[in-house]
Protein backbone atom coordinates (compact mmCIF):
# COMPACT_ATOMS: atom_id res chain seq x y z
CA UNK A 1 0.00 0.00 0.00
CA UNK A 2 2.90 2.35 0.65
CA UNK A 3 4.03 2.01 -2.94
CA UNK A 4 0.56 2.78 -4.26
CA UNK A 5 0.28 5.82 -2.00
CA UNK A 6 3.64 7.17 -3.21
CA UNK A 7 2.78 6.61 -6.86
CA UNK A 8 -0.52 8.39 -6.34
CA UNK A 9 1.46 11.60 -5.79
CA UNK A 10 2.42 11.77 -9.46
CA UNK A 11 1.31 14.98 -11.16
CA UNK A 12 0.04 13.62 -14.49
CA UNK A 13 -0.66 16.03 -17.33
CA UNK A 14 -1.90 13.56 -19.91
CA UNK A 15 -2.10 9.97 -21.10
CA UNK A 16 -1.99 8.45 -24.57
CA UNK A 17 -3.73 5.05 -24.33
CA UNK A 18 -2.13 3.60 -27.48
CA UNK A 19 1.07 4.88 -29.07
CA UNK A 20 3.34 3.47 -31.77
CA UNK A 21 5.78 6.41 -31.81
CA UNK A 22 7.01 6.85 -28.23
CA UNK A 23 9.13 3.66 -28.08
CA UNK A 24 10.48 2.28 -31.37
CA UNK A 25 8.81 -0.97 -32.44
CA UNK A 26 6.64 -1.08 -29.31
CA UNK A 27 2.95 -0.48 -28.70
CA UNK A 28 2.69 1.54 -25.51
CA UNK A 29 0.62 3.70 -23.28
CA UNK A 30 2.42 6.98 -22.64
CA UNK A 31 2.08 8.90 -19.39
CA UNK A 32 3.03 12.58 -19.55
CA UNK A 33 4.21 14.02 -16.24
CA UNK A 34 3.86 17.70 -15.40
CA UNK A 35 6.88 19.91 -14.81
CA UNK A 36 10.29 20.58 -16.31
CA UNK A 37 13.22 22.61 -14.95
CA UNK A 38 14.27 23.68 -18.45
CA UNK A 39 12.61 26.07 -20.88
CA UNK A 40 13.80 24.93 -24.30
CA UNK A 41 12.98 27.63 -26.82
CA UNK A 42 11.61 25.09 -29.30
CA UNK A 43 9.56 23.11 -26.76
CA UNK A 44 6.51 21.63 -28.49
CA UNK A 45 4.55 21.18 -25.27
CA UNK A 46 5.26 24.28 -23.16
CA UNK A 47 2.14 23.75 -21.03
CA UNK A 48 4.05 20.94 -19.31
CA UNK A 49 6.89 23.17 -18.07
CA UNK A 50 5.22 24.61 -14.95
CA UNK A 51 5.55 22.02 -12.13
CA UNK A 52 2.81 23.76 -10.14
CA UNK A 53 0.14 23.28 -12.79
CA UNK A 54 -2.57 20.88 -11.73
CA UNK A 55 -2.58 17.53 -13.46
CA UNK A 56 -5.46 16.32 -15.58
CA UNK A 57 -5.31 12.65 -14.55
CA UNK A 58 -4.89 10.73 -11.32
CA UNK A 59 -2.69 7.68 -10.85
CA UNK A 60 -5.84 5.62 -10.31
CA UNK A 61 -7.01 6.74 -13.78
CA UNK A 62 -3.76 5.42 -15.23
CA UNK A 63 -4.05 2.12 -13.36
CA UNK A 64 -7.61 1.62 -14.61
CA UNK A 65 -6.44 2.21 -18.16
CA UNK A 66 -3.49 -0.14 -17.84
CA UNK A 67 -5.48 -2.94 -16.25
CA UNK A 68 -7.85 -2.80 -19.22
CA UNK A 69 -4.87 -3.15 -21.59
CA UNK A 70 -2.94 -6.02 -20.04
CA UNK A 71 -1.98 -8.30 -22.90
CA UNK A 72 -2.62 -5.56 -25.48
CA UNK A 73 0.36 -3.28 -24.82
CA UNK A 74 4.07 -4.03 -24.84
CA UNK A 75 4.97 -1.36 -22.34
CA UNK A 76 4.41 1.98 -20.65
CA UNK A 77 6.49 5.08 -21.37
CA UNK A 78 6.89 7.82 -18.78
CA UNK A 79 7.39 11.11 -20.58
CA UNK A 80 6.99 14.79 -19.83
CA UNK A 81 7.84 17.46 -19.08
CA UNK A 82 10.76 15.88 -17.28
CA UNK A 83 9.69 12.67 -15.52
CA UNK A 84 12.70 12.56 -13.21
CA UNK A 85 11.49 15.78 -11.59
CA UNK A 86 8.99 13.66 -9.63
CA UNK A 87 10.19 11.17 -7.02
CA UNK A 88 6.91 9.27 -7.26
CA UNK A 89 8.19 8.07 -10.64
CA UNK A 90 10.07 5.16 -9.07
CA UNK A 91 7.17 3.46 -7.26
CA UNK A 92 4.99 4.09 -10.31
CA UNK A 93 7.49 2.23 -12.47
CA UNK A 94 7.50 -0.67 -10.02
CA UNK A 95 3.72 -0.93 -10.17
CA UNK A 96 3.73 -0.83 -13.97
CA UNK A 97 6.26 -3.66 -14.04
CA UNK A 98 4.22 -5.69 -11.54
CA UNK A 99 1.33 -5.54 -14.04
CA UNK A 100 3.52 -7.22 -16.64
CA UNK A 101 4.48 -4.21 -18.76
CA UNK A 102 7.95 -3.19 -19.87
CA UNK A 103 8.98 0.31 -18.80
CA UNK A 104 10.27 3.11 -21.03
CA UNK A 105 11.50 6.56 -20.05
CA UNK A 106 11.81 9.82 -21.97
CA UNK A 107 14.23 12.21 -20.27
CA UNK A 108 16.41 15.21 -20.96
CA UNK A 109 18.80 14.16 -18.22
CA UNK A 110 18.16 17.17 -16.03
CA UNK A 111 18.46 15.15 -12.81
CA UNK A 112 21.26 12.57 -13.05
CA UNK A 113 20.80 11.52 -9.42
CA UNK A 114 17.19 10.45 -9.79
CA UNK A 115 17.87 9.05 -13.24
CA UNK A 116 20.50 6.76 -11.70
CA UNK A 117 17.88 5.48 -9.27
CA UNK A 118 15.34 4.97 -12.08
CA UNK A 119 17.58 3.06 -14.50
CA UNK A 120 17.30 -0.34 -12.78
CA UNK A 121 13.52 -0.09 -13.23
CA UNK A 122 13.71 0.75 -16.95
CA UNK A 123 13.98 -1.34 -20.13
CA UNK A 124 14.45 1.49 -22.64
CA UNK A 125 15.53 5.12 -22.45
CA UNK A 126 14.90 7.88 -24.97
CA UNK A 127 17.48 10.49 -23.93
CA UNK A 128 17.53 13.99 -25.39
CA UNK A 129 20.99 15.36 -26.02
CA UNK A 130 20.12 18.81 -27.26
CA UNK A 131 23.46 20.33 -28.27
CA UNK A 132 27.18 20.36 -27.83
CA UNK A 133 28.04 21.39 -24.27
CA UNK A 134 28.79 24.98 -25.22
CA UNK A 135 25.38 25.45 -26.85
CA UNK A 136 23.19 23.93 -24.16
CA UNK A 137 22.23 26.98 -22.11
CA UNK A 138 21.01 28.79 -25.22
CA UNK A 139 18.60 25.91 -25.88
CA UNK A 140 17.36 25.27 -22.35
CA UNK A 141 17.44 28.83 -21.00
CA UNK A 142 19.06 27.48 -17.84
CA UNK A 143 22.70 27.55 -16.68
CA UNK A 144 24.71 24.35 -16.19
CA UNK A 145 22.20 22.21 -18.09
CA UNK A 146 24.91 20.66 -20.28
CA UNK A 147 26.72 19.19 -17.30
CA UNK A 148 23.61 17.32 -16.13
CA UNK A 149 22.61 16.10 -19.58
CA UNK A 150 26.03 14.76 -20.53
CA UNK A 151 26.46 13.19 -17.09
CA UNK A 152 23.10 11.47 -17.61
CA UNK A 153 24.35 10.09 -20.92
CA UNK A 154 27.36 8.61 -19.10
CA UNK A 155 25.05 6.99 -16.54
CA UNK A 156 22.77 5.44 -19.16
CA UNK A 157 25.67 4.11 -21.22
CA UNK A 158 27.31 2.69 -18.10
CA UNK A 159 24.10 0.98 -16.99
CA UNK A 160 23.58 -0.43 -20.49
CA UNK A 161 27.09 -1.90 -20.42
CA UNK A 162 26.49 -3.49 -17.02
CA UNK A 163 23.28 -5.12 -18.24
CA UNK A 164 24.56 -6.29 -21.62
CA UNK A 165 24.01 -10.01 -22.03
CA UNK A 166 21.60 -10.20 -19.10
CA UNK A 167 17.93 -11.16 -19.23
CA UNK A 168 17.08 -7.44 -18.92
CA UNK A 169 19.30 -5.47 -21.28
CA UNK A 170 18.85 -1.70 -21.42
CA UNK A 171 18.08 -0.20 -24.81
CA UNK A 172 18.88 3.43 -25.61
CA UNK A 173 17.96 5.95 -28.27
CA UNK A 174 19.57 9.37 -28.12
CA UNK A 175 17.45 12.08 -29.74
CA UNK A 176 18.46 15.57 -30.90
CA UNK A 177 15.93 18.17 -32.04
CA UNK A 178 17.56 20.47 -34.58
CA UNK A 179 16.82 24.15 -35.15
CA UNK A 180 19.18 26.53 -36.98
CA UNK A 181 19.23 28.88 -33.98
CA UNK A 182 20.65 26.06 -31.87
CA UNK A 183 23.08 24.24 -34.16
CA UNK A 184 24.33 24.25 -37.75
CA UNK A 185 25.27 21.33 -39.98
CA UNK A 186 28.90 21.43 -38.93
CA UNK A 187 27.98 21.44 -35.25
CA UNK A 188 25.50 18.63 -35.78
CA UNK A 189 28.18 16.46 -37.37
CA UNK A 190 30.52 17.23 -34.46
CA UNK A 191 27.75 16.32 -32.02
CA UNK A 192 27.13 13.03 -33.82
CA UNK A 193 30.81 12.12 -33.71
CA UNK A 194 30.99 12.96 -30.03
CA UNK A 195 27.97 10.76 -29.31
CA UNK A 196 29.46 7.89 -31.29
CA UNK A 197 32.78 8.26 -29.48
CA UNK A 198 30.90 8.01 -26.16
CA UNK A 199 29.33 4.70 -27.21
CA UNK A 200 25.93 5.74 -28.61
CA UNK A 201 24.87 3.49 -31.48
CA UNK A 202 21.26 4.63 -32.00
CA UNK A 203 20.70 8.33 -32.80
CA UNK A 204 17.50 10.04 -33.91
CA UNK A 205 17.75 13.52 -35.44
CA UNK A 206 14.40 15.25 -35.11
CA UNK A 207 13.53 18.29 -37.23
CA UNK A 208 11.97 21.18 -35.35
CA UNK A 209 8.25 21.48 -36.05
CA UNK A 210 6.13 24.50 -35.23
CA UNK A 211 3.17 22.41 -34.03
CA UNK A 212 2.64 23.18 -30.34
CA UNK A 213 5.64 25.52 -30.09
CA UNK A 214 5.29 29.09 -28.87
CA UNK A 215 5.09 31.94 -31.36
CA UNK A 216 7.31 33.84 -31.37
CA UNK A 217 9.90 31.41 -30.02
CA UNK A 218 11.23 32.69 -26.67
CA UNK A 219 14.76 34.14 -26.58
CA UNK A 220 15.11 33.83 -30.36
CA UNK A 221 15.55 36.91 -32.52
CA UNK A 222 13.51 36.89 -35.74
CA UNK A 223 16.67 36.78 -37.84
CA UNK A 224 17.79 33.68 -35.93
CA UNK A 225 14.42 31.99 -36.37
CA UNK A 226 14.68 32.60 -40.11
CA UNK A 227 18.24 31.34 -40.38
CA UNK A 228 19.13 28.98 -43.18
CA UNK A 229 17.59 25.57 -42.78
CA UNK A 230 19.90 22.70 -41.95
CA UNK A 231 20.60 20.37 -44.83
CA UNK A 232 21.40 17.35 -42.62
CA UNK A 233 23.63 16.28 -45.49
CA UNK A 234 26.79 15.69 -43.47
CA UNK A 235 25.58 13.43 -40.69
CA UNK A 236 28.11 10.76 -39.67
CA UNK A 237 25.84 7.90 -40.66
CA UNK A 238 28.70 5.39 -40.75
CA UNK A 239 29.29 5.86 -37.00
CA UNK A 240 25.91 4.47 -35.89
CA UNK A 241 24.10 1.16 -36.13
CA UNK A 242 20.91 3.20 -36.50
CA UNK A 243 20.61 6.87 -37.47
CA UNK A 244 17.14 8.09 -38.33
CA UNK A 245 15.90 11.52 -39.35
CA UNK A 246 12.37 12.35 -38.29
Amino acid sequence: MARLTAASELNIAGVTPFSTVDWPDMLTATVFLQGCPWNCFYCHNPALIDPRAEGAYSWSDVLDLLCDRIGLLDGVVFSGGEPTLQRALLPAMDIVRSLGFRVGLHTGGAYPGLLAQALPHVDWVGLDIKALPGGYDAVTGRPHSAENAWRSLELVLGNRLLRAGSDRPLDLEVRTTVHPAAIDDSGLRELGCRLADAGVDCWAVQRFRETGARSPLPRIEPMDAEASALTLADLPTDRFASLVVR
